[in-house]
């Protein structure tokens, strides 16, 4: 992982937050599915999977200019645009101004001044050639040419967000998300540009588009000076810069603390693997006895235990930068953590496991068969599994609407012993608030689309109250076998004589 001065990594929102004890060894302080829903192990090593941008891919869009005045389609050019979107970064980049030292030294007087109050700023700027028609853009602050994705815009504003819907950018900020957003520096943050495009309502879902007529240039300056609208509009950008804020702290530490993004599972190197293989049918007969079953089933079951142990540790990473869940106490961030490990376990794992294989692929590659599944198991409970990963998988949600969805599952208010349940609530509110606004940004066309992966959160409970009750015969064989000691705390499973008088 790179340092924390690195330009190409976000140094923005993390929820180190306090600490949550010694447990699980940390301090307290793919759209790969097939249409039927299952995975395809091939896709999964890299074969046709729907584009990701990787940090890398976002590093190289992030371009840093100093842009200085935007004005329109310039006549003398002569270029000939192949589409709108060149014709937009041009605009962008041949509108900038050559500044003398001079003149540099005077727009860093500007931009600190417009730090303060950049409304008062743009209009100061245009108002010797527009005094009586200028209309702001909404995101910037710059003269706007019409209405633009639902909101008064102008063309460097409109341009820069089709860009960033149309390619699903996932933007980084080097300031954490706290950067100025006006005409002169517009450029320099394309995260917190797209955070304010979204904030002031800009979306794929308006297309009222058109210059602003003269009467309504009108009608809008006269808005735009309204204290109550500016008060309005302030607290509107707030509360939805703090949504934006949410979503990103969660992609970050989703693809920070899960192996199973998309673009890690291209790189995984598939491994035929067995949980059987410890204990072979003697010569002359052809079953086991039930007491060899029973042997069978528990060092499977430990085998699986291995394999599923580096999840914990990721998934307690991930917790830790849930925002305000370390606000949480010590008591209910733990209760949360192991009531909810195997309901977020299975939503991450989802897309690993293949209906057409009867197969499930690990984190480290290994493929284990439903069979064997169904004997740690059972197969009625196996099949459930199979099933619910299926229908989740049908919903073709990208890596961060998935760390949104398990983000929801770890905070279930309803977990028994919870001494804050409203706190935790308050937080899930939150979540569910920035997955909406998330899915209604990237599947506007899908209505029932939320609906639909909220109606997931009750079909993973009953899963998880499944597997508790099957658990309690592990726990009554806790002598008879060794377990990973993280994978015997989250389940509670005993260690100890001791523990299992507890």
């Amino acid at each position: 992982m790179e340092g924390p001065d690195s330009r190409e990594r976000v140094a923005g929102v993390t929820a180190a937050g306090r600490p949550v004890g010694n447990f699980l060894g940390v301090e307290r302080t793919a759209q790969s599915m097939a249409k039927d829903g299952s995975t395809d192990f091939g896709r999964c090593s890299g074969i046709d999977i729907s584009e990701t941008c990787s940090s890398a891919e976002v590093n190289e869009k992030i371009h840093t200019f100093l842009h200085v005045e935007s004005a329109g389609p310039s006549s003398s050019t002569g270029i000939k645009f192949e589409n709108e979107e060149d014709q937009d970064l041009i605009l962008e980049l041949d509108n900038t101004e050559d500044m003398c030292p001079a003149q540099a030294s005077s727009s860093t007087t500007v931009i600190q001044n417009a730090l303060k109050d950049e409304g008062k700023v743009q209009q100061a700027a245009d108002s010797n050639s527009s005094r009586q028609t200028f209309v702001p853009c909404k995101v910037c602050g710059d003269k706007a040419s019409g209405y633009h994705y639902g909101v008064t815009s102008c063309e460097g504003c409109k341009g820069f967000f089709r860009r960033s819907i149309q390619k699903q950018i996932e933007y980084r900020c080097l300031r954490d998300g706290k950067c100025q957003v006006i005409r002169l520096n517009r450029n320099r943050c394309q995260y917190c540009r797209f955070k304010k495009c979204l904030a002031v309502g800009m979306s794929r879902d308006s297309v009222r588009y058109g210059r602003v007529p003269k009467r309504s240039k009108s009608l809008e300056e006269q808005s735009v000076s309204s204290t109550d609208s500016l008060q309005e509009q302030s607290a509107l950008e707030s509360r939805q810069l703090a949504i934006y804020d949410v979503i990103l702290s969660i992609s970050q530490a989703h693809h920070a603390h899960c192996g199973l993004t998309d673009d890690k599972i291209k790189n995984i190197p598939r491994t035929a693997a067995t949980l059987m293989n410890k204990l072979r049918i003697p010569e002359g007969r052809t079953h086991y006895t039930d007491e060899e079953l029973e042997v069978q089933r528990m060092l499977m079951w430990q085998q699986l235990a291995t394999l599923i142990t580096p999840t914990i540790h990721s998934v307690v990473e991930f917790s830790k930068r849930v925002p305000n869940f370390s606000d949480l106490s010590q008591d209910d961030q733990l209760i949360l953590i192991k009531t909810g490990f195997f309901e977020i376990w299975l939503t991450r794992m989802a897309r690993m496991f293949s209906r057409s294989d009867n197969m499930v692929m690990f984190e480290d590659g290994s493929l284990i068969s439903r069979d064997e599944i169904s004997v740690v198991y059972t197969p009625d409970f196996v099949t459930s599994m199979f099933d619910v990963s299926a229908s989740f998988n049908m919903l073709n949600l990208n890596d961060t609407e998935i760390g949104l969805f398990t983000g929801i599952v770890l905070v279930t208010a309803d977990r028994h012993g919870l001494s804050d349940p409203h706190g935790v609530e308050r937080i899930q509110d939150r979540l569910i608030e920035a997955l909406k606004l998330q899915v209604s940004r990237n599947h506007s066309t899908e209505e029932n689309l939320f609906a639909s992966i909220i109606m997931k959160l009750p079909e993973l409970r009953t899963l998880g109250s499944q597997h508790n009750e099957l658990l309690r015969w592990y726990r009554a064989q806790w002598h008879r076998v060794e377990l990973p000691p993280l994978f015997a705390e989250i389940y509670d499973i005993p260690k100890t004589a001791e523990d299992a008088q507890m």
